[in-house]
């Protein structure tokens, strides 16, 4: 069987990913991943520009994973960002200084395409199951939005409300204020309208939720039952019940408090207050008794692509 090893990096608003992986006929397999806090967003994202200490902090993780891919003689290498350099008025010539002075070449991804990829991969996990499903990914710039079945997609949209976003916009006070609530939800229902009114057109009866913030609520709802995930496990349902649970006690709770919660990572400790706060107001809309939970999202998509040598790595 014939095998041949792909680099995948994931740019992030708030996180870099690296997957390494070696192809073969039947799937992947992956040699090694790891995400870093980059926080590229940070201090510039709501005025459009990549701050000079996000962009030292992407330089100096990029030459890291350069140094992985290189290691593993690896040149197979696709590289693509999404809203935070996408919207930034300097994010070209980011791209263009990554390339002259790592060598990586970035691909900046459109909101529309970032949408189709999350999906595939979602698909890739086996989250789907039949019935119409909204998906969504929020990530820090932005957040994406799906509605379709494992067999094609209805509606899809990006929404540039991502959790870094509504972090600088709203979440002033430690704990969250009930006012600053209040403000972040009238703003999702004038910016989601188009959402809203796919979701009454097509009537999705599930709900899946793709990596970064589910993985993490999935993960405090896991230790809070003693339970641990399976090695090699993909999809995960968390009971609505429960991540009510869950958000309430984000909500009552500071950051130091947030960092004691079991399995809480700091990664996340800061955002994941609004981001709780957007799947709330979701589930206004589609109420399951139980989401779905996608460990699978935008990378694993590009994987699926490189399978299918849709893409020219």
């Amino acid at each position: 069987m014939s095998t041949r090893k792909a680099a995948v990096i994931d740019m992030g608003t708030n996180t870099f990913h690296l997957l390494l992986v070696e192809l073969n006929e039947s799937g992947f397999k992956t040699i090694y991943k790891e995400k870093i806090p980059v926080k590229l967003g940070k201090g510039g994202i709501n005025q459009n520009q990549l701050a000079e200490d996000a962009q030292k902090r992407a330089f100096h993780t990029l030459k890291h994973f350069k140094n992985l891919i290189d290691g593993e003689h690896i040149d197979q290498v696709f590289a693509f960002a999404t809203s935070a350099v996408r919207n930034a008025e300097n994010g070209l010539a980011f791209v263009q200084k990554v390339k002259e002075d790592i060598g990586i070449s970035i691909q900046v991804i459109s909101g529309e395409e970032e949408a189709q990829m999350i999906y595939e991969g979602i698909c890739l996990s086996g989250s789907l199951n039949g019935q119409i499903e909204l998906m969504m990914d929020i990530g820090g710039g932005s957040v994406e939005f799906i509605i379709g079945t494992s067999q094609e997609v209805f509606w899809k949209q990006s929404f540039e409300i991502g959790g870094q976003r509504l972090l600088e916009l709203f979440h002033y006070h430690d704990p969250i204020l009930p006012e600053e609530i209040a403000k972040l939800e009238d703003y999702l229902q004038i910016k989601l309208a188009p959402l809203l009114e796919a979701i009454e057109k097509y009537k999705p009866t599930g709900l899946v939720g793709a990596s970064g913030t589910f993985d993490t609520l999935t993960d405090i709802y896991f230790e809070s039952m003693l339970q641990c995930k399976l090695t090699g496990q993909h999809v995960f349902e968390l009971p609505v019940d429960e991540f009510e649970k869950i958000h309430q006690m984000l909500l009552s709770k500071n950051k130091e408090e947030r960092l004691l919660i079991p399995g809480m990572i700091p990664m996340r400790v800061d955002m994941i207050v609004v981001a709780s706060s957007l799947i709330e107001f979701i589930l206004r809309y589609v109420p399951v008794k139980s989401m779905t939970c996608s460990h699978y999202a935008l990378k694993e998509g590009a994987i699926s692509r490189v399978m299918k040598q849709k893409v020219t790595i």
